[in-house]
Protein backbone atom coordinates (compact mmCIF):
# COMPACT_ATOMS: atom_id res chain seq x y z
CA UNK A 1 0.00 0.00 0.00
CA UNK A 2 1.66 3.46 -1.26
CA UNK A 3 0.83 6.75 -0.02
CA UNK A 4 0.82 8.25 3.99
CA UNK A 5 -0.90 5.89 6.14
CA UNK A 6 -3.13 7.18 9.37
CA UNK A 7 -4.59 4.94 11.83
CA UNK A 8 -7.35 6.34 14.03
CA UNK A 9 -7.49 3.77 16.68
CA UNK A 10 -10.37 2.57 19.54
CA UNK A 11 -12.84 5.24 18.26
CA UNK A 12 -16.24 4.97 18.93
CA UNK A 13 -17.13 5.18 15.04
CA UNK A 14 -20.43 6.58 13.91
CA UNK A 15 -20.44 4.35 10.44
CA UNK A 16 -23.51 4.69 7.99
CA UNK A 17 -25.82 2.33 10.10
CA UNK A 18 -24.29 1.97 13.67
CA UNK A 19 -21.98 3.15 16.34
CA UNK A 20 -19.17 0.66 16.73
CA UNK A 21 -15.77 1.19 18.18
CA UNK A 22 -13.65 0.29 15.45
CA UNK A 23 -10.51 1.40 13.89
CA UNK A 24 -10.26 3.70 10.50
CA UNK A 25 -7.48 3.52 8.22
CA UNK A 26 -6.99 6.46 6.10
CA UNK A 27 -4.62 6.36 2.70
CA UNK A 28 -3.82 10.11 1.80
CA UNK A 29 -7.27 11.70 1.84
CA UNK A 30 -9.51 8.37 1.78
CA UNK A 31 -10.75 6.16 3.64
CA UNK A 32 -9.30 2.41 3.31
CA UNK A 33 -11.12 0.45 5.79
CA UNK A 34 -13.14 0.73 8.44
CA UNK A 35 -12.30 -1.89 10.54
CA UNK A 36 -8.76 -1.73 10.48
CA UNK A 37 -6.42 -4.10 12.47
CA UNK A 38 -4.83 -1.93 15.51
CA UNK A 39 -1.06 -3.23 14.54
CA UNK A 40 -1.80 -1.61 11.30
CA UNK A 41 1.26 -0.06 10.01
CA UNK A 42 1.10 3.67 9.68
CA UNK A 43 3.16 7.11 9.49
CA UNK A 44 0.32 8.55 11.50
CA UNK A 45 -2.02 6.94 15.23
CA UNK A 46 -4.74 8.68 16.56
CA UNK A 47 -5.43 7.34 19.70
CA UNK A 48 -8.96 7.91 20.24
CA UNK A 49 -10.43 5.73 23.42
CA UNK A 50 -13.04 7.24 25.08
CA UNK A 51 -13.88 10.02 21.71
CA UNK A 52 -16.14 9.47 19.10
CA UNK A 53 -15.31 9.58 15.49
CA UNK A 54 -18.02 11.13 13.25
CA UNK A 55 -18.22 12.52 9.42
CA UNK A 56 -17.46 15.93 9.34
CA UNK A 57 -20.00 18.36 9.64
CA UNK A 58 -20.96 19.44 6.23
CA UNK A 59 -22.31 23.15 6.63
CA UNK A 60 -24.89 23.63 3.61
CA UNK A 61 -25.56 27.82 4.18
CA UNK A 62 -23.32 29.63 5.21
CA UNK A 63 -22.52 33.62 4.61
CA UNK A 64 -18.98 34.70 4.91
CA UNK A 65 -19.48 38.00 3.43
CA UNK A 66 -16.42 37.93 1.19
CA UNK A 67 -16.11 40.12 -1.01
CA UNK A 68 -17.68 43.65 -0.12
CA UNK A 69 -17.98 42.85 4.25
CA UNK A 70 -15.07 41.42 5.33
CA UNK A 71 -15.24 43.53 8.44
CA UNK A 72 -17.43 40.88 9.47
CA UNK A 73 -16.27 38.04 8.19
CA UNK A 74 -14.01 36.20 5.45
CA UNK A 75 -13.69 33.18 3.96
CA UNK A 76 -10.34 32.57 5.72
CA UNK A 77 -11.97 33.57 9.01
CA UNK A 78 -14.77 31.56 8.62
CA UNK A 79 -13.04 28.45 7.73
CA UNK A 80 -11.01 28.62 10.90
CA UNK A 81 -14.50 28.96 12.86
CA UNK A 82 -15.52 25.74 10.74
CA UNK A 83 -12.69 24.08 11.83
CA UNK A 84 -13.22 24.88 15.21
CA UNK A 85 -16.41 23.36 15.06
CA UNK A 86 -16.19 20.30 13.26
CA UNK A 87 -17.55 21.78 10.20
CA UNK A 88 -14.86 20.28 7.15
CA UNK A 89 -17.38 21.34 4.40
CA UNK A 90 -19.21 24.22 3.76
CA UNK A 91 -21.30 25.58 1.06
CA UNK A 92 -21.49 29.45 0.39
CA UNK A 93 -24.15 31.82 -0.53
CA UNK A 94 -24.12 34.33 -3.47
CA UNK A 95 -25.09 37.53 -1.53
CA UNK A 96 -21.89 39.38 -1.37
CA UNK A 97 -20.79 42.81 -2.43
CA UNK A 98 -20.62 41.96 -5.89
CA UNK A 99 -22.69 39.01 -5.72
CA UNK A 100 -21.56 35.57 -7.21
CA UNK A 101 -24.08 35.74 -10.16
CA UNK A 102 -22.11 35.34 -13.18
CA UNK A 103 -18.99 33.61 -13.99
CA UNK A 104 -16.12 35.84 -12.87
CA UNK A 105 -17.53 36.64 -9.18
CA UNK A 106 -18.17 32.78 -8.89
CA UNK A 107 -14.53 31.81 -10.11
CA UNK A 108 -13.17 34.72 -7.86
CA UNK A 109 -15.10 32.84 -5.04
CA UNK A 110 -13.41 29.26 -5.94
CA UNK A 111 -9.83 31.17 -5.93
CA UNK A 112 -9.95 32.70 -3.13
CA UNK A 113 -11.04 29.51 -1.15
CA UNK A 114 -8.59 27.08 -3.04
CA UNK A 115 -5.67 29.84 -1.30
CA UNK A 116 -7.02 30.66 1.99
CA UNK A 117 -9.76 28.23 3.49
CA UNK A 118 -8.78 25.52 5.93
CA UNK A 119 -11.99 23.25 4.80
CA UNK A 120 -13.24 22.00 1.91
CA UNK A 121 -15.70 24.67 0.14
CA UNK A 122 -18.13 25.23 -2.39
CA UNK A 123 -20.00 28.29 -3.60
CA UNK A 124 -23.48 28.32 -4.90
CA UNK A 125 -25.05 30.91 -8.11
CA UNK A 126 -27.52 33.46 -6.97
CA UNK A 127 -30.33 34.17 -9.36
CA UNK A 128 -31.67 37.04 -10.74
CA UNK A 129 -34.63 37.59 -13.22
CA UNK A 130 -32.39 37.93 -16.13
CA UNK A 131 -29.61 35.77 -15.42
CA UNK A 132 -31.20 32.44 -16.44
CA UNK A 133 -27.79 31.71 -18.89
CA UNK A 134 -25.40 32.27 -16.29
CA UNK A 135 -26.85 29.35 -14.07
CA UNK A 136 -27.29 27.21 -17.12
CA UNK A 137 -23.40 27.71 -17.68
CA UNK A 138 -22.40 26.95 -13.64
CA UNK A 139 -22.14 23.23 -13.83
CA UNK A 140 -19.05 23.36 -11.13
CA UNK A 141 -21.16 25.34 -8.90
CA UNK A 142 -23.10 22.91 -6.16
CA UNK A 143 -26.38 24.58 -6.56
CA UNK A 144 -28.44 27.95 -7.47
CA UNK A 145 -29.67 30.11 -4.62
CA UNK A 146 -33.34 32.47 -4.80
CA UNK A 147 -33.90 34.59 -2.23
CA UNK A 148 -37.61 34.84 -2.58
CA UNK A 149 -37.98 37.80 -0.22
CA UNK A 150 -35.99 40.17 0.84
CA UNK A 151 -32.90 40.28 -0.18
CA UNK A 152 -30.34 43.25 -1.71
CA UNK A 153 -29.14 44.06 -5.30
CA UNK A 154 -30.57 42.03 -8.07
CA UNK A 155 -30.86 39.25 -5.58
CA UNK A 156 -34.56 39.21 -4.81
CA UNK A 157 -36.88 37.51 -7.55
CA UNK A 158 -40.31 37.68 -7.06
CA UNK A 159 -42.16 37.17 -9.86
CA UNK A 160 -43.78 34.42 -11.31
CA UNK A 161 -42.60 34.42 -15.01
CA UNK A 162 -38.65 34.50 -13.85
CA UNK A 163 -39.09 31.57 -11.24
CA UNK A 164 -41.41 29.79 -13.62
CA UNK A 165 -37.79 30.12 -16.15
CA UNK A 166 -35.31 29.57 -13.71
CA UNK A 167 -37.39 25.89 -12.92
CA UNK A 168 -37.88 25.28 -16.27
CA UNK A 169 -34.47 25.91 -18.22
CA UNK A 170 -32.39 25.26 -15.22
CA UNK A 171 -30.60 21.87 -14.35
CA UNK A 172 -28.83 22.25 -10.96
CA UNK A 173 -30.34 21.70 -7.97
CA UNK A 174 -32.24 25.01 -6.37
CA UNK A 175 -32.63 25.90 -2.50
CA UNK A 176 -34.70 29.27 -1.70
CA UNK A 177 -35.00 31.53 1.04
CA UNK A 178 -38.78 31.38 1.18
CA UNK A 179 -40.83 34.76 2.77
CA UNK A 180 -43.16 36.22 0.62
CA UNK A 181 -42.13 39.84 -0.18
CA UNK A 182 -45.89 41.27 -0.73
CA UNK A 183 -46.78 39.33 2.60
CA UNK A 184 -43.52 41.24 4.50
CA UNK A 185 -44.39 44.56 2.83
CA UNK A 186 -47.83 44.71 3.58
CA UNK A 187 -47.08 43.43 7.57
CA UNK A 188 -44.71 46.36 7.61
CA UNK A 189 -46.92 49.06 6.42
CA UNK A 190 -49.63 48.00 8.93
CA UNK A 191 -47.49 48.59 12.13
CA UNK A 192 -46.10 52.05 11.25
CA UNK A 193 -43.46 53.37 12.63
CA UNK A 194 -42.69 53.12 16.39
CA UNK A 195 -41.01 49.44 16.06
CA UNK A 196 -39.63 47.43 18.34
CA UNK A 197 -37.58 44.21 17.81
CA UNK A 198 -40.55 41.94 19.12
CA UNK A 199 -42.28 43.23 15.32
CA UNK A 200 -39.62 41.71 14.10
CA UNK A 201 -41.81 38.31 13.88
CA UNK A 202 -44.72 39.68 13.22
CA UNK A 203 -43.39 41.35 9.69
CA UNK A 204 -42.03 38.25 8.70
CA UNK A 205 -44.90 36.18 9.97
CA UNK A 206 -45.79 32.32 10.09
CA UNK A 207 -47.84 33.34 6.54
CA UNK A 208 -45.26 34.80 4.68
CA UNK A 209 -43.00 31.93 4.91
CA UNK A 210 -46.11 29.31 4.05
CA UNK A 211 -46.90 31.43 1.18
CA UNK A 212 -43.32 31.37 -0.49
CA UNK A 213 -42.64 27.83 0.44
CA UNK A 214 -46.09 26.67 -1.19
CA UNK A 215 -45.16 28.81 -4.01
CA UNK A 216 -41.61 26.94 -4.14
CA UNK A 217 -42.05 23.33 -3.54
CA UNK A 218 -45.37 24.24 -6.34
CA UNK A 219 -42.41 25.06 -8.89
CA UNK A 220 -40.01 22.35 -8.02
CA UNK A 221 -43.23 19.44 -8.71
CA UNK A 222 -44.70 20.91 -11.74
CA UNK A 223 -41.19 21.35 -13.17
CA UNK A 224 -39.88 18.05 -11.59
CA UNK A 225 -36.58 19.99 -10.05
CA UNK A 226 -34.59 19.34 -7.08
CA UNK A 227 -35.41 22.05 -4.63
CA UNK A 228 -34.19 22.51 -1.17
CA UNK A 229 -36.22 24.61 1.62
CA UNK A 230 -33.85 26.56 3.59
CA UNK A 231 -33.98 27.45 7.04
CA UNK A 232 -38.08 26.66 7.78
CA UNK A 233 -38.94 28.21 10.96
CA UNK A 234 -42.67 27.26 11.43
CA UNK A 235 -44.84 24.41 12.32
CA UNK A 236 -46.90 25.25 9.31
CA UNK A 237 -44.54 24.43 6.46
CA UNK A 238 -43.55 21.09 7.74
CA UNK A 239 -46.49 19.42 5.96
CA UNK A 240 -45.54 21.30 2.68
CA UNK A 241 -42.15 19.76 2.76
CA UNK A 242 -43.59 15.99 4.08
CA UNK A 243 -45.81 15.62 1.44
CA UNK A 244 -43.53 16.99 -1.41
CA UNK A 245 -42.32 14.07 -3.21
CA UNK A 246 -39.04 13.24 -4.24
CA UNK A 247 -38.07 16.11 -5.33
CA UNK A 248 -37.82 18.17 -2.51
CA UNK A 249 -36.13 18.37 0.78
CA UNK A 250 -35.63 20.57 3.49
CA UNK A 251 -33.56 21.95 6.30
CA UNK A 252 -33.85 23.35 9.74
CA UNK A 253 -31.65 25.82 11.93
CA UNK A 254 -30.22 25.61 15.67
CA UNK A 255 -31.59 29.56 16.21
CA UNK A 256 -34.91 28.08 14.64
CA UNK A 257 -34.73 24.95 16.93
CA UNK A 258 -33.08 26.50 20.10
CA UNK A 259 -34.49 30.17 20.38
CA UNK A 260 -37.94 31.23 19.74
CA UNK A 261 -40.02 34.70 20.13
CA UNK A 262 -39.60 34.37 23.83
CA UNK A 263 -36.15 34.75 23.65
CA UNK A 264 -36.43 38.96 22.44
CA UNK A 265 -36.77 40.28 26.10
CA UNK A 266 -33.54 38.04 26.83
CA UNK A 267 -31.13 38.50 23.57
CA UNK A 268 -33.00 41.48 21.36
CA UNK A 269 -31.62 42.28 17.99
CA UNK A 270 -28.90 39.53 19.10
CA UNK A 271 -31.65 36.48 17.39
CA UNK A 272 -32.92 38.83 14.97
CA UNK A 273 -32.78 36.74 11.89
CA UNK A 274 -34.78 36.22 8.57
CA UNK A 275 -36.67 34.00 8.57
CA UNK A 276 -37.94 35.57 11.76
CA UNK A 277 -38.25 33.22 15.26
CA UNK A 278 -41.64 31.87 15.79
CA UNK A 279 -43.35 30.50 18.79
CA UNK A 280 -41.83 28.19 21.35
CA UNK A 281 -44.65 25.68 19.82
CA UNK A 282 -43.11 26.43 16.37
CA UNK A 283 -39.61 25.51 17.57
CA UNK A 284 -40.68 22.57 19.33
CA UNK A 285 -42.84 20.55 16.27
CA UNK A 286 -39.88 21.62 14.07
CA UNK A 287 -37.65 19.23 16.31
CA UNK A 288 -40.05 16.77 16.93
CA UNK A 289 -40.30 16.73 12.73
CA UNK A 290 -36.57 16.30 12.63
CA UNK A 291 -36.18 13.64 14.03
CA UNK A 292 -39.32 12.14 13.09
CA UNK A 293 -37.33 12.08 9.75
CA UNK A 294 -39.85 14.90 8.03
CA UNK A 295 -36.82 17.16 7.37
CA UNK A 296 -33.57 16.32 6.62
CA UNK A 297 -30.61 18.48 6.63
CA UNK A 298 -29.43 20.78 9.65
CA UNK A 299 -27.35 24.05 8.64
CA UNK A 300 -26.20 27.23 10.31
CA UNK A 301 -27.34 30.01 8.46
CA UNK A 302 -23.90 31.23 10.09
CA UNK A 303 -24.08 35.35 8.75
CA UNK A 304 -22.27 37.50 11.09
CA UNK A 305 -22.38 40.63 11.86
CA UNK A 306 -20.52 42.98 14.57
CA UNK A 307 -22.03 43.57 17.88
CA UNK A 308 -21.90 47.14 16.96
CA UNK A 309 -24.11 46.59 13.92
CA UNK A 310 -26.25 44.03 15.56
CA UNK A 311 -26.74 46.14 18.93
CA UNK A 312 -28.23 49.55 16.62
CA UNK A 313 -31.97 50.43 17.47
CA UNK A 314 -34.28 47.88 15.03
CA UNK A 315 -35.03 48.10 12.42
CA UNK A 316 -31.44 49.26 11.85
CA UNK A 317 -30.29 46.13 13.06
CA UNK A 318 -29.30 43.59 10.62
CA UNK A 319 -29.97 40.11 10.42
CA UNK A 320 -28.41 36.95 10.60
CA UNK A 321 -26.04 35.37 13.67
CA UNK A 322 -22.95 33.25 13.77
CA UNK A 323 -22.77 29.51 14.08
CA UNK A 324 -20.17 27.73 12.70
CA UNK A 325 -18.53 26.66 15.45
CA UNK A 326 -21.07 25.67 17.75
CA UNK A 327 -23.17 23.93 16.01
CA UNK A 328 -22.36 20.30 16.39
CA UNK A 329 -21.85 20.98 20.10
CA UNK A 330 -25.60 22.03 20.64
CA UNK A 331 -26.41 18.78 18.96
CA UNK A 332 -24.09 16.96 20.65
CA UNK A 333 -25.40 18.08 24.09
CA UNK A 334 -28.63 17.17 22.85
CA UNK A 335 -27.31 13.84 22.84
CA UNK A 336 -26.14 13.91 26.22
CA UNK A 337 -30.03 14.78 27.46
CA UNK A 338 -31.37 11.91 25.47
CA UNK A 339 -32.84 14.03 23.18
CA UNK A 340 -31.51 12.50 19.69
CA UNK A 341 -28.28 9.68 18.71
CA UNK A 342 -25.39 10.11 17.28
CA UNK A 343 -26.48 8.22 14.34
CA UNK A 344 -29.15 11.00 13.75
CA UNK A 345 -26.51 13.59 13.67
CA UNK A 346 -24.28 12.15 11.67
CA UNK A 347 -27.18 12.26 8.70
CA UNK A 348 -28.70 15.65 9.68
CA UNK A 349 -25.34 17.12 9.82
CA UNK A 350 -23.15 15.16 6.99
CA UNK A 351 -24.86 12.28 5.21
CA UNK A 352 -28.13 14.02 4.30
CA UNK A 353 -26.68 17.59 3.09
CA UNK A 354 -24.00 15.65 1.02
CA UNK A 355 -26.26 13.36 -0.37
CA UNK A 356 -28.82 16.35 -1.11
CA UNK A 357 -26.21 18.74 -3.06
CA UNK A 358 -24.30 15.47 -4.56
CA UNK A 359 -21.22 15.77 -3.00
CA UNK A 360 -18.82 13.22 -4.41
CA UNK A 361 -16.82 11.36 -0.88
CA UNK A 362 -18.48 13.69 1.70
CA UNK A 363 -20.81 12.71 4.53
CA UNK A 364 -20.31 9.53 5.52
CA UNK A 365 -17.61 6.98 7.51
CA UNK A 366 -17.43 4.28 4.83
CA UNK A 367 -14.52 2.81 2.50
CA UNK A 368 -14.11 5.13 -0.60
CA UNK A 369 -15.26 8.25 1.00
CA UNK A 370 -12.91 11.15 1.78
CA UNK A 371 -10.95 11.38 5.27
CA UNK A 372 -13.27 14.41 6.38
CA UNK A 373 -13.60 13.50 9.89
CA UNK A 374 -14.38 14.99 13.52
CA UNK A 375 -13.34 13.64 16.84
CA UNK A 376 -15.26 14.77 19.61
CA UNK A 377 -15.40 13.73 23.38
CA UNK A 378 -19.06 13.68 24.67
CA UNK A 379 -17.76 14.33 28.37
CA UNK A 380 -15.96 17.20 27.66
CA UNK A 381 -18.01 20.28 29.10
CA UNK A 382 -17.27 23.85 28.17
CA UNK A 383 -18.89 27.01 28.49
CA UNK A 384 -19.45 29.33 25.23
CA UNK A 385 -17.58 32.21 25.78
CA UNK A 386 -17.84 35.65 23.14
CA UNK A 387 -13.71 35.87 23.81
CA UNK A 388 -13.13 32.59 22.69
CA UNK A 389 -14.88 32.60 19.23
CA UNK A 390 -13.37 32.24 16.35
CA UNK A 391 -15.41 33.94 13.86
CA UNK A 392 -14.20 37.47 13.04
CA UNK A 393 -17.54 39.39 14.23
CA UNK A 394 -16.48 38.01 18.32
CA UNK A 395 -20.13 36.66 19.80
CA UNK A 396 -21.99 33.94 19.95
CA UNK A 397 -26.21 34.68 20.91
CA UNK A 398 -25.12 31.45 23.02
CA UNK A 399 -22.54 32.74 25.46
CA UNK A 400 -22.58 31.74 29.06
CA UNK A 401 -24.14 28.74 27.81
CA UNK A 402 -22.44 25.25 29.17
CA UNK A 403 -22.68 22.48 26.60
CA UNK A 404 -21.76 18.79 27.49
CA UNK A 405 -19.96 16.96 24.23
CA UNK A 406 -17.62 19.16 22.43
CA UNK A 407 -15.38 18.71 18.65
CA UNK A 408 -11.52 18.10 19.70
CA UNK A 409 -10.45 16.89 16.74
CA UNK A 410 -10.95 18.10 13.26
CA UNK A 411 -9.32 16.42 9.62
CA UNK A 412 -9.58 17.58 6.77
CA UNK A 413 -8.35 15.16 3.50
CA UNK A 414 -6.46 13.08 6.31
CA UNK A 415 -4.91 15.85 7.57
CA UNK A 416 -5.49 17.48 11.15
CA UNK A 417 -6.30 21.32 11.06
CA UNK A 418 -7.83 22.00 14.34
CA UNK A 419 -6.92 20.17 17.66
CA UNK A 420 -6.62 21.07 21.39
CA UNK A 421 -8.37 24.37 21.10
CA UNK A 422 -5.28 25.56 18.16
CA UNK A 423 -5.20 25.36 14.01
CA UNK A 424 -2.77 23.62 12.18
CA UNK A 425 -1.68 26.51 9.60
CA UNK A 426 -0.68 24.64 6.45
CA UNK A 427 -3.61 23.15 6.49
CA UNK A 428 -6.49 23.54 3.29
CA UNK A 429 -9.22 22.22 1.96
CA UNK A 430 -10.31 21.61 -1.53
CA UNK A 431 -13.40 21.98 -3.78
CA UNK A 432 -16.27 20.14 -3.33
CA UNK A 433 -16.86 17.90 -6.28
CA UNK A 434 -20.80 17.33 -7.37
CA UNK A 435 -22.44 14.78 -9.22
CA UNK A 436 -25.62 15.98 -9.80
CA UNK A 437 -26.33 13.06 -12.34
CA UNK A 438 -26.42 10.53 -9.20
CA UNK A 439 -27.04 13.18 -6.19
CA UNK A 440 -29.99 13.85 -4.54
CA UNK A 441 -31.29 12.80 -1.03
CA UNK A 442 -33.84 10.71 -2.25
CA UNK A 443 -31.40 8.86 -4.80
CA UNK A 444 -29.17 5.83 -3.18
CA UNK A 445 -25.60 7.03 -2.19
CA UNK A 446 -23.57 4.17 -3.56
CA UNK A 447 -21.44 5.88 -5.83
CA UNK A 448 -21.35 9.25 -4.70
CA UNK A 449 -17.73 8.52 -2.32
CA UNK A 450 -16.11 7.30 -5.06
Amino acid sequence: MNGRRLLIRDADVALPNQVCKTNILVQDNRIVAVDAARDQPADEVIEARGLTLLPGVVDDQVHFREPGMTHKEDIESGSIACAAGGVTTFLEMPNTKPPAISAQPLAWKYARGASVSRVNFGFYIGATDSNVDELQAAKHAPGIKIFIGSSTGDLLVDEQDALERIFAETTLPICAHCEDETTVRANRAALGESLTIHDHSRIRDVQAAVIATTRSVDLAQRHQHRFHVLHLSTAAEIPIVQDAGPYVTAEVCPHHLFFSTDDYERLGSLVQMNPSLKSSDDARQLWDALTADKIQVIATDHAPHTLEEKQADYPKSPSGLPAVENSLALLLDRVNQGRCTLSQIASWMSDAPARVWGLVGKGRIEVGYDADLVLVDMQLSKTIHNERQWARCGWSPWAGQTLQGWPVQTIVGGKTVFREESLVEDVRGTAVVCDHARGGYWATPDGIGV
